[in-house]
């Protein structure tokens, strides 16, 4: 059950851009601490896709997870304002985990598509300052304990998804911007485990995206969980119609309690 006291989106960081982030809290009853998840929607930093927000963070609910939905901005803003919103994300639930009964070392993030190459980020670019500090609630750590990467865009330079590049980077973005921002190119000692799942035959965002960020994490000794369905098209979110890719859940429920952060 969400806690019906605070389910309405607030904002979080002041922005000079026509739009504001916004963060909209589905909060678990109950005063035991707990795990929360910060959920990025897809949208190839175009939009931000509904069924991988809040149908995603009513299913944490049902693990004793809360979960937050992250409206992060999106074009016309360029890079770095998405980053900028999911470092304070991550930093505003920390800061009031002990009020919503959420264990500061438990909060992870989780990303489809475009928003798993926002989480990928998030995940290895832990020291890049890309927002003014403006409260005390810029001082909590922005590293997420773990992370779940959803058929993410990882890479800006191989098999990578043209629209993600163009709408966070602009039109025709330097080879070493373009490389700086390949999150098979950050991962470090520092990046939490991660979960990632995709489908073999995804076109817009093929397969080897994950396969990349799997490879680097393996190289940095970091753990992980990897699954590889072989059909699906691309966008399926929790993938409740279809038998085989909608395991994944399970898959990283089973995950997640080996994390810790689950409660049945």
């Amino acid at each position: 059950m969400t806690n019906s006291l605070w389910t309405e989106s607030v904002p979080f960081l002041s922005s000079e851009d026509t739009f504001s982030p916004t963060i909209t809290p589905y909060l678990i009853d109950g005063k035991e601490k707990h795990g929360a998840i910060i959920i990025f929607p897809g949208g190839g930093y175009q939009h931000r896709a509904h069924h991988e927000g809040e149908p995603v963070a009513k299913w944490f609910n049902t693990l004793g997870i809360s979960a937050f939905v992250l409206n992060y901005r999106v074009s016309p803003s360029r890079h770095p304002a998405s980053l900028a919103d999911a470092k304070r994300a991550i930093r505003y639930v920390r800061h009031y985990a002990e009020k919503w009964s959420i264990d500061p070392q438990k909060i992870g993030i989780l990303g489809f598509s475009a928003g798993g190459h926002l989480a990928s980020m998030a995940s290895t670019q832990l020291l890049e300052e890309c927002y003014e500090s403006t409260d005390v609630i810029d001082k909590e750590s922005c590293r997420p304990n773990l992370a779940i990467l959803c058929y993410p865009v990882i890479s800006f330079t191989q098999d990578y998804h043209e629209g993600s590049v163009n709408n966070l980077l602009g039109n025709k973005p330097s080879e070493q911007l373009r490389v700086s921002l390949s999150s098979e190119n950050n991962v470090t000692a520092d990046t939490p485990p991660t979960f990632l799942w995709h489908t073999a035959d995804d076109e817009p965002v093929p397969v080897e995206n994950s396969l990349l960020y799997a490879q680097a994490l393996s190289k940095n000794k970091i753990p992980f969980e990897m699954h590889i369905f072989p059909n699906g098209r691309h966008g399926l979110g929790l993938a409740g119609d279809d038998p085989v890719v909608g395991k994944w859940t399970e898959l990283c429920e089973s995950w997640l309690n080996q994390q810790g952060f689950t409660i049945k």
